[in-house]
């Protein structure tokens, strides 16, 4: 049974064929024989569904922007897929869609050259951000640069680089092999400098290297010597110290061996202060005892006594030897102190019996006397006279002479 008036877009004759209709005529689009014209209808009508969700779908993605090149290609595609479609419907409604997307496409190819453009210019500036701060670290003094730090960031600006260059836009090919080249040159620079800069370092380590390596033998050859190459080790830790780097691989090995070598020889040292210690000990408790004899000698006022006295102390202190150093210094100051009580005691003996001093006092001693009765007879003539000026004169002067002459006595 035909069905000529099931859709207004199509029909099943009599053979089952089915067909579309268009505004040109219709056109038969297949067959569906084993089913009634109702289903043959609606299986064609389901082709002309999925065509209008392809049409839709390309609709929404030149709406959210997708490439116009794209969108472009599927138009052209989805018209020739549709002008010969096996499917009932209003394939011409389609074909208008079709044709308005064309238009979109034209608009949007504008827009996204124009953001297209604006995306190279800000990469461009972004890339040659990364060339500027490329050359600024080849422009620093290579003599005072961090290598470390100037390695890390080399590294990381060319990781910026190359992911920049994945990630961005496709740049211009003359601008971007400039930047390129702006790139190179720099990291050229950086490497040069960084390569003088080791092979000077190396240099500098060998020498330090040599030059450790001899002071370890020196320290080592002290050995023998035991405490008393000490000092010259000093001497060598200054050196050591003064010797620069050798690098620290190199520098901790010669210090494991310029060390032992100390420590060997203040090892030596240890042991004959251990032996010392105990002689010193002894040593003490004697010039403690002989102190106490010694500040005996504080309450003599007898100058050869006491005098005696303290060489006899002095004899016997020289011999009993060394005490512990930390103990040094109380003991002396004992001793120091009842030395320069005897000292005072000798000074005070030879100011009292110098010739000369005792000379100088008598001849004095003689002036004053003349000079305090010349100036009594003054006194006395002024208080006749009644001259009080001449008088309190007179009194002043011989007042003075007489303090003068009780000093010297």
């Amino acid at each position: 049974m035909a069905t000529d008036e099931l859709t207004p877009w199509g029909r099943v004759d009599e053979t089952g064929t089915v067909f579309v209709r268009e505004s040109e005529g219709e056109r038969a689009v297949g067959q569906y024989p084993d089913g009634s014209p109702e289903e043959a209808l609606a299986y064609f009508e389901r082709k002309f569904t999925e065509l209008a969700g392809q049409v839709t779908l390309l609709e929404q993605r030149a709406k959210r922007g997708a490439p116009a090149a794209d969108i472009a290609k599927a138009v052209k595609s989805l018209t020739a897929t549709i002008s010969t479609a096996n499917a009932v419907g209003n394939l011409e409604a389609l074909h208008t869609r079709l044709e308005a997307l064309g238009g979109t496409v034209t608009e949007l190819t504008e827009k996204q050259t124009e953001e297209s453009k604006a995306l190279v210019a800000a990469a461009l500036l972004e890339r040659e951000a990364i060339v500027v701060e490329v050359e600024k670290l080849a422009a620093q003094d290579a003599a005072k640069a961090q290598w470390k730090q100037v390695s890390a960031s080399l590294d990381e600006l060319f990781a910026r680089w190359q992911k920049h260059q994945q990630d961005g836009p496709r740049l211009p090919k003359n601008e971007s092999n400039e930047l390129w080249k702006r790139f190179r040159a720099a990291r050229a620079i950086i490497d040069g400098h960084r390569k003088a800069f080791f092979a000077e370092l190396d240099s500098t380590h060998k020498d330090a290297r040599t030059r450790k390596q001899e002071l370890v033998t020196k320290a080592e050859g002290l050995l023998p010597k035991g405490a008393d190459g000490i000092p010259t080790y000093r001497t060598l830790l200054d050196e050591w110290k003064l010797a620069g780097r050798a690098g620290k691989k190199f520098d901790d090995a010669l210090w494991a061996q310029f060390k032992a070598a100390g420590d060997a020889l203040y090892a030596a040292k240890s042991e004959v202060d251990a032996k010392d210690s105990v002689e010193f000990e002894a040593n003490l408790a004697e010039k403690l005892e002989l102190l106490v004899e010694a500040e005996k000698i504080l309450g003599v006022t007898d100058r050869s006594k006491a005098k005696e006295s303290l060489a006899s102390v002095q004899r016997r202190w020289d011999k009993i030897g060394k005490v512990p150093r930390d103990k040094v210094k109380v003991v002396e100051d004992r001793l120091r102190k009842v030395e320069t009580a005897v000292r005072k005691l000798d000074e005070e003996h030879w100011q009292k019996s110098d010739p000369e001093k005792q000379a100088r006092s008598e001849g004095l001693a003689s002036q004053l006397h003349e000079a305090i009765a010349k100036l009594e007879r003054e006194l006395a003539e002024a208080q006749a006279t009644g001259d009080k000026a001449k008088v309190a004169k007179a009194q002043e002067a011989l007042d003075a002479r007489k303090i003068w002459l009780d000093a010297i006595k």
